[in-house]
């Protein structure tokens, strides 16, 4: 618990019930065992929603990076809630809050303020942070669509699941030699492949404010992180990020790599994307190169 408004700050344990059960879910691996098909499944599956998570949850909602059509709006915010992480309206509006607070007291997620663990983990399971600060995402909440996904996103995670177990049984029926079946899709397409995009991500507000280089002198404790960049698919280069939060890249240079700026030059390259906001030189070579 952390310092603060007494109740508000403490852990709701019934809400949080979900999350700990998908973490131990992980262990039923030891029973359905392990094939080709359920191990690039649960690649696939963590590569596809971080890639939601971090150019669309991040990227577009938060900072307005980019600019996109309102279906492909929707349609990446459904992949990023099947991320189990909230709908794209509380996502959105906690970050934007988070930036204007940064590893200030009233930052919900600062490890410097509230300790390593709270940072990681801890803060979303608190009362104060379950509702979404409306204020703060006045510009998204005019999309009904929108409202709706963040209203039940739960649905979304639901019904990956489902069809990962109907898939599952299916191809165990219909194709005996991928060796598969419902439960061993599901534990690793869904449970397994959660919980390490949990813990990925998670590591951005947690790892990149306490480990890593700083190249710009940011008004907060942001770090450059080269490994937790791979893992996150270019979140990782956070003290670039918190230089100039509003760039479609994170990498500033060549050799930062950056998937989800990678991609989200793909679909700009298929007219899915557009306006991709570039890092101006002046504020780039501000910093010293490490």
């Amino acid at each position: 618990m952390i310092a603060g408004d007494g109740d508000d700050e403490r852990i709701d344990w019934l809400r949080v019930v979900p999350y700990l059960l998908l973490h131990l879910s992980v262990l039923a691996v030891f029973w359905v065992g392990v094939s080709r098909a359920a191990l690039a499944t649960a690649i696939a599956l963590y590569a596809l929603r971080m890639f939601a998570i971090t150019g669309f949850y991040h990227r577009y909602f938060s900072h307005k990076a980019f600019r996109t059509s309102r279906a492909a709006q929707f349609v990446f915010a459904v992949l990023g809630a099947s991320a189990v992480q909230r709908g794209p309206l509380w996502w959105a509006a906690h970050h934007r809050h988070h930036h204007v607070h940064s590893d200030e007291e009233s930052d919900p997620h600062s490890p410097h303020q509230h300790g390593f663990l709270w940072a990681h983990t801890g803060w979303f399971m608190s009362r104060r942070n379950f509702a979404t600060r409306d204020k703060l995402i006045k510009d998204l909440m005019r999309y009904p669509e929108l409202r709706l996904l963040d209203r039940f996103d739960v649905l979304a995670p639901i019904a990956l699941a489902a069809g990962l177990y109907g898939l599952g049984e299916w191809l165990g029926a219909a194709h005996a030699g991928t060796g598969t079946s419902g439960p061993q899709l599901l534990v690793w397409g869904f449970c397994i492949s959660t919980v390490a995009l949990y813990h990925a991500t998670f590591s951005v507000n947690s790892l990149t404010h306490t480990l890593g280089r700083r190249r710009y002198p940011t008004r907060d404790c942001s770090r450059n992180n080269w490994l937790i960049a791979l893992i996150t698919f270019g979140e990782g280069w956070h003290n670039n990020h918190h230089q100039y939060p509003g760039a479609a890249c994170q990498g500033f240079y060549w050799w930062e790599i950056d998937v989800t700026y990678y991609v989200l030059r793909l679909l700009g390259a298929l007219g899915l994307v557009w306006d991709l906001r570039a890092v101006p030189g002046a504020i780039r070579n501000a910093g010293s190169i490490e």
